[in-house]
């Protein structure tokens, strides 16, 4: 069972993968814990890997805080709202600019485990980026994506019953600055950056369309025989 997702001006469609397809929704400016709430109920009454999806949108300014967060790593949240949430890591910003791809997968259909599903989305941007004549790399201690040392992209998951939710953010073009009112992923003094720091000019729309395919192609070489 499907979960409907409603959202003025959303796009979807579906992406054909070796064995099951996958719907993908283009779901614009969200608010934070409407979007957080409609993946917990996808999750919990998907009915198989038919139900795999992945929704494409940009968040309102928020912190969330994973599961095993620490309050002292929110230094100075100021005017920007904390949502305490169900996923791994410490804590993280959201804000308009910034690509936000959530995976909604049978990761046992797909075979797939947890760090399988981590290494396939970190190398998807690692793989893009170098497209773009820029060189970055993941590091097994902080999951995420880096140029240079600074953090590009950020992973959080949680599995529940064998299947994913939440996701990847992709900074493109944002404000940064709220990352300084946090220890990112819980790591005093990690820089930051993002697309258009680098020269990379584009809209969040168009770097997940440009992104996308290798996501799925990766996608598709996990799917078993």
């Amino acid at each position: 069972m499907t979960i409907p997702v409603s959202v003025s001006g959303a796009a979807h469609e579906h992406c054909e993968t070796r064995g099951a397809a996958i719907s993908v929704s283009r779901l614009g400016l969200c608010d934070y814990e409407p979007v957080w709430r409609k993946m917990q109920a996808h999750t919990e009454h998907r009915s198989g890997a038919g139900d795999d999806a992945i929704w494409l949108l940009e968040h309102r300014r928020v912190f969330t805080l994973g599961m095993n967060g620490k309050p002292e790593h929110l230094l100075a949240p100021g005017d920007i709202p904390v949502v305490e949430v169900d996923r791994g890591g410490q804590v993280t910003y959201h804000g308009p600019g910034q690509l936000v791809a959530y995976l909604m997968l049978d990761l046992r259909a797909r075979n797939l485990g947890i760090r399988g599903l981590v290494e396939l989305l970190e190398q998807s941007v690692i793989d893009w980026l170098a497209t773009k004549g820029i060189s970055a790399c993941a590091r097994r201690d902080a999951p995420g994506v880096y140029v240079d040392g600074a953090k590009i992209a950020a992973l959080g998951l949680r599995v529940r019953r064998g299947c994913s939710y939440h996701g990847l953010s992709f900074n493109v073009d944002m404000d940064l600055e709220p990352f300084s009112r946090i220890n990112p992923c819980g790591y005093a003094g990690m820089e930051v950056t993002q697309l258009r720091d680098l020269g990379v000019a584009g809209s969040v729309e168009t770097v997940a369309q440009d992104w996308l395919p290798g996501l799925l192609a990766r996608l598709e070489q996990q799917q078993p025989e």
